[in-house]
């Protein structure tokens, strides 16, 4: 993307110079003309801009950061399409000037402990605010965490942020693995899968990188680090550094444990056991939270400075004082006397505030319950945290889910961060996995029939074919696609396939024709061929004597049909063998399908036929005795 350091976004955000490119955006230092004031202008690269997915999950950035309320987060201030000038869809965000927790921890390597700790604190906290409405970050990294040059903890970037306040729908880019690799868990990397333990697991990541100075798994491709963190366990951070108090040690390795069921449930729990393990570690140090509005040590500071001013509002020195002097004193008196109408006007808005919020906490809207994010959670999970709180009231509804898989708590109404009364209905809304169907069997059915079968589940009618069929009738349902016994989606079209009956062929006649002929041509027609021989006195050896069915019409394709072959005539004359070898005269002999019967006389080695009965020439039937004498 070129520079556009120079450019007027939405006729408002002058565009100074550009600060940061990333792969999806560049941000720009800006000045704000009409409030005049820097900003920072997060602007989507224009290519990406053609495509929606992209642009939805810029714009839930926004959203996602502009529901949170935060010291801790970067505030979104703006969005929209520059409409004049170079196409541009921009975001508008408070300007943080300073470094990320990766250039600090680039040049100073690992963190004192202490100071590890001070920093997880409001890391922590704003995480806490996010995961308390039910918005979970998704990419915590250190690149992703603003220190500003009055010392501010900032973070920033929710693009990949999921939550029922921006939309609990993932997008296009739900079936790509989001995120930086290093600071991705188990579950997102196996099942694409993320809630507010997967936070915790990221900012446990940080946490040991922080105190060690090295990330726990180093690899050659992002693909083999995502492979440790499924299948190995994070070192303990005593492993590489002895003086981390086990307390510590032990609250970074349940955060990054691969379970996500034994890391603390959300930032909020994760915030907890961090502050115990601070008091614990110094209980005489008044600890103060990081993630206040304003430095401490300037509100004491301002404060010292106006008791001065009231102790000076009180002269006492008696001197003898000119008109002039007189004045300067009265006008002074006054000036002191604005500034305590201001204090007690001040001190009485701090009062009423105090009590509209005891008001609100006790026994207004504040009193009622804060319903803990469950998104993610099983049913017993989310039973277990609400219960405690009170909320038994709980009405399940369950619905079908193509991500979410079965079982998992889709939303809760209210939402994570919503209230509700003592005593009040919380509804949990649970997957049931992907909505299937299952086509069932229209074999045989008419198409009014299987339509309306079709039509029973949530699925629509599609197509008509037809086919011919041997075993269907015609007009009748052959088969199906997708086949019966398939499970497809909601609504997804059933084609069906009718049998347009049994397809017929033209039947030639063979009569007086070659049975081999005939048995070629009717197979390769299509036919089923079963040939039977009988001896006929008419017809030649080898020709159809008849067949069935007849010829000259339409007989069904793959049907049989049957030849009846000539074997010739019944009868046959007999030969002269006289004067042939014995073995030459009876294969003559039964050649003519006759039996033969040999007589032997005398003792020549070689006998020849000497007689033959019946006489030669008679006229036998087929399979009758020839006797024959040799010698």
């Amino acid at each position: 993307m070129s520079d556009l350091s120079g450019e007027l976004i939405d006729s408002r955000y002058q565009l100074i110079r550009q600060v940061a490119n990333g792969g999806m955006a560049s941000i720009y230092e800006a000045m704000d003309t009409r409030l005049d004031r820097k900003v920072a202008v997060k602007i989507m690269h224009p290519h990406l801009a053609q495509d929606d997915a992209f642009v939805s999950r810029f714009i839930r950035e926004a959203k996602a950061a502009a529901a949170l309320s935060h010291p801790n987060i970067v505030a979104v201030q703006d969005q929209g399409w520059n409409q004049s000038g170079v196409p541009a869809v921009f975001l508008v965000m408070e300007l943080i000037e300073g470094s990320t927790l990766r250039e600090y921890l680039n040049e100073r390597g690992r963190f004192e402990i202490k100071d590890a700790m001070n920093y997880l604190t409001p890391i922590l906290s704003a995480l806490a605010a996010a995961h308390a409405i039910g918005i979970v970050h998704r990419d915590m990294k250190p690149e992703n965490i603003l220190i500003s040059k009055e010392g501010r903890i900032k973070i920033a970037d929710f693009g990949l942020a999921r939550g029922e306040i921006i939309g609990s729908t993932m997008t296009a880019e739900s079936s790509v693995i989001l995120g930086s690799v290093s600071y991705l868990s188990p579950e997102q990397v196996q099942r694409g899968v993320a809630d507010a333990r997967s936070d915790v697991y990221a900012v446990g990541i940080v946490a040991f990188e922080m105190l060690t100075g090295e990330k726990p798994f180093i690899g050659d491709t992002p693909i083999q680090i995502a492979y440790m963190h499924v299948n190995q366990d994070i070192p303990p951070p005593r492993s590489k550094r002895k003086e981390i108090p086990q307390a510590l040690d032990d609250l970074i390795s349940r955060a990054t444990n691969r379970d996500p069921d034994k890391r603390p449930r959300d930032a909020g729990e994760f915030l907890s056991s961090l502050e115990a393990i601070a008091g614990e570690l110094d209980p005489k140090k008044n600890q103060l939270k990081l993630e206040l509005d304003l430095p401490v040590d300037a509100i004491r500071e301002k404060s010292r400075t106006k008791a001065k001013q009231e102790i000076v509002a009180e002269p006492s020195i008696e001197i003898k004082e000119s008109t002039r002097d007189i004045r300067r004193r009265e006008e002074k008196r006054h000036r002191a006397s604005k500034r305590v109408r201001r204090n007690r006007k001040v001190a009485l808005v701090l009062a009423i505030a105090l009590g509209i919020g005891g008001w609100y906490t006790l026994v207004g809207p504040g009193s009622r319950i804060v319903v803990p994010s469950t998104v993610g959670a099983s049913y017993d999970e989310a039973i277990s945290s609400l219960t405690p709180l009170g909320l038994t009231n709980v009405i399940i509804e369950k619905r079908f889910d193509e991500e979410i898989a079965a079982g998992t708590i889709i939303e809760s109404i209210p939402p994570g961060g919503g209230r509700v009364d003592t005593g009040g209905e919380v509804t949990l809304v649970i997957s049931k996995g992907v909505e299937r169907y299952t086509i069932a069997s229209l074999v045989g059915l008419t198409p009014q029939a299987a339509a309306a079968e079709i039509t029973k589940s949530p699925l629509t009618v599609g197509s008509t074919s037809e086919i011919f069929s041997n075993k269907i009738p015609k007009g009748l349902v052959v088969s199906s696609d997708p086949k019966a016994g398939t499970k497809v989606k909601r609504g997804s079209a059933v084609n069906i396939v009718l049998s347009k009956g049994v397809e017929t062929i033209a039947l030639a006649s063979y009569i007086g024709k070659s049975g081999e002929q005939a048995l070629n041509e009717l197979t390769d027609a299509g036919f089923n061929v079963e040939s039977t021989y009988i001896f006929d006195e008419k017809a030649l050896t080898g020709s159809v004597v008849s067949q069935s069915p007849a010829g000259n019409s339409d007989a069904p394709k793959s049907s049989t049909v049957i030849l009846i072959v000539s074997k010739g005539s019944q009868f046959v004359y007999i030969p002269n063998v006289f004067s042939l070898e014995e073995s030459k005269a009876v294969k003559t002999l039964k050649d003519l399908e006759l039996k033969v019967i040999v007589k032997k006389l005398g003792a020549k080695k070689i006998k020849k036929v000497t007689n033959i009965s019946p006489q030669v020439g008679s006229k036998v039937k087929r399979g009758s005795t020839v006797t024959i004498t040799v010698g």
